[in-house]
């Protein structure tokens, strides 16, 4: 049901109640499995398709590769008696050093919970892409090390070899988010928008496009975005905000719709009585966002108090909550990039002739995420080619919504993720507590 502004009240068909009364009774009633809360467990109406979905929320973190946080998923996935489905890191995995005579490998951090800055902007995305030809088609996926270093060297960092790209983190630094992309589902293809940093990307995020800018948008962009969208059909939407957020660079938009942007604290106390709208965004918070410089820890119980607050809600029953992050952040990931449709055919307008030359032809580096929701199947890996704009595919699916350009029109509408009858994650168990014990430094590997 789409939740108006004007009405939050949510009706149920009487022929879907009857034809589900065994599943409730099978399902929805099934005491002390944690999760959800009474509330919400004694409300669930199933209707076999994405209608079954009310609240929509999604939220993008900073700067993590897939491999950086789960490379070593499969481990935890066979630990818990499922299958190696995700293709993470592999023995023969590594760089060339930033000298080119040795080959640098994956390793785990020990001692730490973040490192050392690495850029992910335009040209340095490219030269990770293919170290000897980062304008070429072919993705090599040699130049995280020395895209690494460079940075370091020119900034004065101290891990000048730029090994920090090869870290990476397991279940035990993060076991929530381990837990959650396999109690409910993530995708080992699943990629950024494009080869840049998080400026850029973040406007796919809102738009399908970036609207020809390759970094931080020097004017007000010009394109519509999938909240006007939204508040043209008279669909409810929120974006929570500690005071910052992506939609101020769609200027004309923005200045119109300011009481949409709200607090946190609103979202705590929406969710908490069942008042979240239709779509929601979260925005990430500097100190929490998990950026290589902060920890990665901390990030994630960040992110696990948003997550918390929809499963003991009475909105939990009819929600799907979306973690990904922005960009990969110049981390090392060893799946290539394929390429991708032009949104609109607006070619870069920031470019100068010195920087790598390009287009919008072609996805971003791999990102972590996990779907989560009742209706979300336990365990369920994707092996389709996404990018951040199928959220948006998927919220314009549940709502009738046409495509705000042709990047998210050729998105998959990520209904593969789950399963709208038996709603196989409803009573899901407690999730892990998230630790917050590791230092942040920045020593060199």
């Amino acid at each position: 049901m789409v939740q108006h502004r004007s009405s939050l009240r949510q009706t149920s068909h009487p022929t879907r109640l009857l034809a589900l009364g065994v599943l409730l009774a099978l399902v929805g009633f099934l005491p002390g499995c944690g999760g959800g809360s009474s509330k919400s467990n004694n409300n669930t109406t199933g209707t076999g398709d994405i209608h079954a979905v009310n609240h929509i929320v999604y939220m993008l973190q900073e700067n993590r590769s897939f491999d950086n946080y789960f490379g070593k998923l499969n481990d935890f996935r066979v630990s818990q008696g499922l299958g190696a489905d995700v293709d993470g890191l592999t023995p023969d995995a590594g760089n060339p050093s930033f000298d080119n005579t040795s080959i640098v490998r994956p390793f785990r951090w020990q001692n730490t919970a973040c490192h050392g800055q690495i850029s992910p902007g335009w040209d340095e995305s490219h030269r990770q892409f293919n170290r000897h030809d980062p304008g070429g088609s072919n993705g090599t996926m040699d130049g995280f090390v020395y895209s690494a270093a460079n940075y370091a060297r020119n900034s004065g960092g101290s891990d000048i070899e730029g090994l920090r790209a090869m870290g990476y983190y397991d279940n035990g630094h993060l076991p929530y988010y381990y837990w959650l992309a396999t109690q409910f589902a993530t995708s080992d293809r699943f990629f950024s928008s494009l080869l840049s940093r998080t400026p850029p990307n973040r406007l796919y995020s809102f738009a399908a496009t970036s609207a020809g800018w390759t970094d931080s948008p020097k004017a007000s962009v010009n394109a519509k975005t999938i909240w006007q969208a939204l508040e043209e059909q008279g669909i409810s939407w929120k974006i929570y905000s500690d005071g910052h957020t992506t939609l101020e660079a769609f200027h004309s938009f923005y200045v119109k719709h300011t009481a949409n942007v709200v607090p946190y604290s609103q979202y705590f106390k929406d969710a908490k009585s069942g008042n979240l709208p239709s779509v929601a965004f979260i925005q990430n918070a500097n100190g929490s966002d998990e950026h290589p410089t902060v920890s990665v820890q901390r990030g994630a119980k960040f992110a696990k108090t948003f997550i918390d607050a929809l499963m003991n809600g009475p909105n939990w029953k009819d929600s799907v909550f979306f973690l990904t992050y922005d960009e990969a952040g110049g981390i090392y990931d060893h799946v290539p990039p394929p390429s991708a449709p032009n949104p609109d055919g607006i070619a870069p307008i920031d470019l100068d002739p010195s920087d790598t030359q390009g287009n919008f032809d072609r996805y971003g580096f791999r990102l972590p995420i996990m779907v989560v929701s009742p209706f979300t199947k336990p365990g369920y890996v994707s092996h389709n080619v996404a990018d951040l704009t199928a959220i948006l595919k998927f919220i314009e699916t549940r709502y009738g919504l046409p495509a705000l350009t042709a990047r998210d029109a050729a998105q998959p509408d990520m209904t593969e993720f789950f399963d709208f009858v038996a709603a196989p994650n409803l009573n899901h168990p407690p999730p892990p507590e998230q630790p917050t014990d590791l230092p942040c430094t920045s020593s060199i590997p």
